[in-house]
């Protein structure tokens, strides 16, 4: 399974020259059968979604998503901040592939930053199927919450894909939970921050994919760059067979539905 990640300097608040960028990012790499973009990728992160974030039914950059994946006969995931049908705002997480299109809502919305005051939280864990290739979507902030992303209880799942806006601040924090997640799930970590500045924050990357070890296999630097590689399935099937660290009991303890 190969992947490909695009860790971005996004925008402020420019959908359509964001949306070309990208376009130009994935012109210019290997294909994949996945690309991986930041969180809230079109717009930059924001808490104060009126006059930024997308009609859902009407979004540029969600078009783009669907009609790029279809071209392409590929995946396509990352977060964008949508005003849904029901009139309520959403960071909402989008897998997009072929036939396929699913999504996350946030479940741990930033509240040190504001982001719960206009954004309505997800209610439970997603987990994507593409090519055989079971995907747990997280998005940045749920990184801190590990019974949350718990494999099985959480859903079956080969991969955690966590799009972010991960400040340089806490930089140290990222690298340490992305490690985490992969370690006590025995799961592959996909990890893509964005890089650059917005009004608030400086992001200095660090976007990575690591393999249930805690190995890290790629990792990006501090300005904006691509990088690809293959997901070995095989590999990860064979070690949870032969070195079992997922506990059953950790479902039935857990307070969070199957999905």
């Amino acid at each position: 399974m190969k992947i490909t990640i695009l860790q971005t300097d996004i925008i402020w608040g420019c959908p359509e020259e964001n949306i070309c960028h990208v376009e130009a990012l994935i012109d210019a790499s290997t294909k994949s059968d996945l690309y991986v973009l930041p969180e809230m990728w079109d717009t930059g992160f924001t808490t104060a979604p009126q006059g930024i974030a997308a009609d859902e039914q009407t979004s540029a950059a969600l078009r783009w998503m669907r009609t790029t994946a279809a071209h392409r006969q590929c995946a396509i995931c990352g977060s964008l901040a949508v005003k849904a049908t029901n009139g309520m705002y959403r960071n909402r997480h989008y897998f997009i592939a072929p036939g396929y299109e699913t999504w996350y809502d946030k479940h741990h919305l930033f509240s040190p930053g504001g982001e719960d005051k206009h954004f309505v939280s997800g209610a439970m864990p997603v987990v994507a199927t593409w090519r055989g290739v079971r995907w747990l979507l997280l998005t940045c902030y749920d990184l801190r919450f590990p019974v949350f992303s718990r494999y099985g209880h959480a859903g079956e799942y080969d991969v955690i894909v966590c799009v972010a806006n991960w400040p340089q601040k806490r930089q140290r924090v990222w690298e340490v939970l992305t490690h985490a997640r992969a370690v006590e799930n025995q799961c592959y970590i996909v990890a893509v921050n964005r890089c650059g500045n917005d009004p608030a924050c400086h992001y200095a990357g660090g976007s990575l994919v690591a393999d249930p070890t805690g190995k890290t296999l790629v990792l990006c630097g501090e300005r904006e760059e691509s990088a690809t590689i293959n997901l070995d399935m095989n590999k990860l099937a064979e070690m949870r067979q032969h070195f079992k660290v997922l506990d059953d009991r950790d479902v039935i303890l857990s307070p969070y539905p199957t999905v």
